[in-house]
């Protein structure tokens, strides 16, 4: 069973940073895809960032030039840097796994962004 642990979350200003880390059980190079959802109060869980085994990235709009994922594939280990931090940006953020035929999420961190 792969597990995925997620670190990182907390209460910051506006303005402010935070780094997110997900830490997998699998080697990363079987994964074909890891990436950050957030789901905010009332809101559908959105993409905030993925990175492909091959590094490609991709990104929500709302992450766009303020946000990066990056990976460390010695450590198993994905990271979330996020930069210029907004009040709704606040949110439960989720780690995935894709594997393809299947996905794996991780339990969730809790980012609060204060105006």
């Amino acid at each position: 069973q792969v597990q995925l642990v997620e670190s990182g979350g907390g209460l910051v200003q506006a303005g402010g940073s935070l780094r997110l880390s997900c830490a997998t059980s699998r080697n990363i190079f079987s994964i074909n895809a890891m990436g950050w959802y957030r789901q905010a109060p009332g809101k559908q869980r959105e993409l905030v960032a993925s990175i492909s085994v091959g590094g490609r990235t991709n990104y929500g709009d709302s992450a766009k030039g303020r946000f990066t994922i990056s990976r460390d594939n010695f450590k198993n280990t994905v990271y979330l840097q996020m930069n210029s931090l907004k009040p709704e940006d606040t949110g439960v953020y989720y780690c995935n796994a894709d594997f393809g035929v299947s996905q794996v999420w991780g339990q969730g961190t809790l980012v609060t962004v204060s105006s």
